[in-house]
């Protein structure tokens, strides 16, 4: 590995561990706001900041998409799950949730093959299988305790893959930042409407009023962790390429059990790290099985 896709890991380890930041900041929320009010305003932030930075950067062109309807179904894949992810942090340790939510990558392969018309490979059925044992064993305790709540985060997997291939197919209709406005841009809106939807059903458990600033303020720090996150990550590929930096997103799943262990007392037990384990090994294993899939045929040594 040179200097420059070391310094290029370094970026994409920096940003994904930033993004375990901001999730243990949206479940220290739990009990003083809703997790939908919370995704929303995180949303709602987010996107007004990124549109500012577009209109600036690219000016006010940059806001036409060539696929409307492509990024409204992005759009509300992010919001879908969002709502899960951030419901299921709230009722679950933050390791346990991000793990299962690490079955994205496999379901985005899977997914791949009916939707966009790739060739689905068959290690990937056979991996998926592990990842689904992995998923298993981390719900073994909280099936118990929080019935069908605890396939929040599973749910949040399924949306996230939806929107991973969105995103490959939208690739190429817009700058990297422009993608980013496009996706918040039409999220936000959805979570403001459910929001106002849940808070019209008149149901108390479900009611909310307006945030306190200390709530406003983690809103603001999650979505400037998020941002910064990303662009740290976008850094990184530029710099050492996709393939390298692709493993790098495990680190969150560490930072997430020494946050969660720090912060909310959650001690994962041996069996929840091995289910963890599983569906990283599946991830891993996706990901070497890709590379070797798309390295071109040499006859001879490759020079540089």
């Amino acid at each position: 590995m040179t200097g420059e896709e070391r310094t290029g890991l370094a970026y994409a380890v920096a940003g994904f561990a930033t993004l375990s930041v901001g999730d243990a900041v949206v479940k220290s929320m739990a009990g003083d706001w809703p997790p939908y009010a919370v995704a929303a305003l995180r949303f709602a932030i987010g996107a007004i900041a990124l549109s500012a930075l577009l209109l600036k950067n690219e000016g006010v062109k940059a806001f036409k998409p060539t696929n409307p309807w492509l990024q409204v179904a992005r759009g509300f894949c992010l919001a879908a799950a969002s709502t899960c992810f951030f419901s299921a942090i709230y009722l679950m340790p933050l390791a346990e949730a991000m793990a299962i939510g690490f079955l994205a990558p496999v379901l985005t392969q899977l997914l791949a093959g009916p939707l966009l018309g790739e060739k689905v490979r068959p290690a990937v059925w056979a991996v998926s299988l592990v990842a689904l044992t992995g998923v298993g064993i981390i719900l073994r305790p909280n099936l118990a305790e929080l019935g069908w709540a605890a396939f929040l985060p599973l749910i949040s997997a399924c949306f996230f893959a939806l929107m991973m291939i969105a995103n490959r197919a939208s690739a190429g209709q817009g700058s990297a930042l422009s993608m980013q406005v496009f996706i918040a841009a039409v999220c936000a809106p959805l979570l403001i409407i459910l929001c106002l939807g849940i808070k019209a059903t008149g149901v108390s458990e479900l009611d909310f009023g307006w945030p306190s600033w200390d709530v406003v303020g983690r809103c603001a720090i999650v979505a400037f962790t998020a941002s910064t996150a990303h662009w740290l990550a976008y850094i990184g590929t530029s710099k050492a390429g996709a393939a390298q930096v692709a493993p790098a997103i495990y680190v969150q799943i560490l930072i997430a059990i020494v946050l969660g262990w720090w912060w909310f007392g959650d001690r994962p037990d041996l069996l929840t790290l091995g289910g963890a384990g599983l569906i990283i090994a599946a991830g891993l294993y996706l990901w070497r099985d890709g590379l070797k899939a798309a390295a071109p045929i040499s006859s001879g040594p490759k020079t540089r």
